[in-house]
């Protein structure tokens, strides 16, 4: 799990912002607050990570259009999407844009909750991800030139063995270490040894 964790919420309604704010910060999440699209862009430099939750529907810059721009600017938080409108069609823009969920308002608690859990989980997953990417390249950046030489070569060898099996083909080991492709037999039996 992250360290400390924060729900950006995001909804133009002061009752739900205040309802919902008080329902996570029971259930031990870290809360902040947002009345719009807007404020909560303008407050991105100073973001925790965690994940954002907001309202479909708002004036000005809409949920679906606050998780746009989050995307455009590569910011990773995770979105979840409530509406009081169910609406299939805003459903499944905002699930092919990589919401975590689309709920529908009035909700009960834990659905939310769930949410929010699964929310911090992708975070985390995709920071670890993230880490590990870096981490590669940083090594990738320490080779030899004859080193990477090696590594690319060997990286095309092995993306020309997927291609060969995807096309039906196999390699075959000859006793004297060598490779050649053949195609794969029809029936069992049949391709000859070697």
């Amino acid at each position: 799990m992250l360290p400390d964790p924060v729900v950006h919420l995001v909804d133009d309604d002061e009752a739900v912002r205040h309802s919902l704010a008080f329902l996570l910060t029971s259930a031990g999440f870290a809360v902040r607050t947002y009345d719009s699209a807007a404020a909560f862009l303008d407050a991105l430099e100073a973001v925790r990570p965690g994940c954002v939750v907001t309202d479909v529907r708002m004036p000005g810059l809409s949920g679906l259009a606050l998780q746009r721009e989050l995307i455009s600017r590569r910011i990773g938080l995770p979105v979840i999407v409530m509406t009081g409108h169910g609406d299939v069609k805003l459903a499944v823009e905002a699930m092919k844009a990589g919401a975590v969920d689309f709920i529908e308002k009035p909700f009960q608690d834990e659905v939310m909750l769930t949410a929010i859990r699964a929310a911090f989980d992708r975070y985390a997953r995709d920071t670890r991800h993230h880490d590990e990417a870096n981490a590669v390249e940083a090594r990738l950046h320490t080779l030899t030139m004859r080193e990477r030489e090696v590594l690319d070569r060997r990286a095309y060898a092995g993306r020309c063995q997927q291609r060969g099996r995807g096309a039906g083909l196999f390699a075959r080991h000859q006793p004297a270490g060598g490779v050649f492709w053949s195609r794969r037999a029809g029936r069992a039996g049949a391709g000859g040894g070697g």
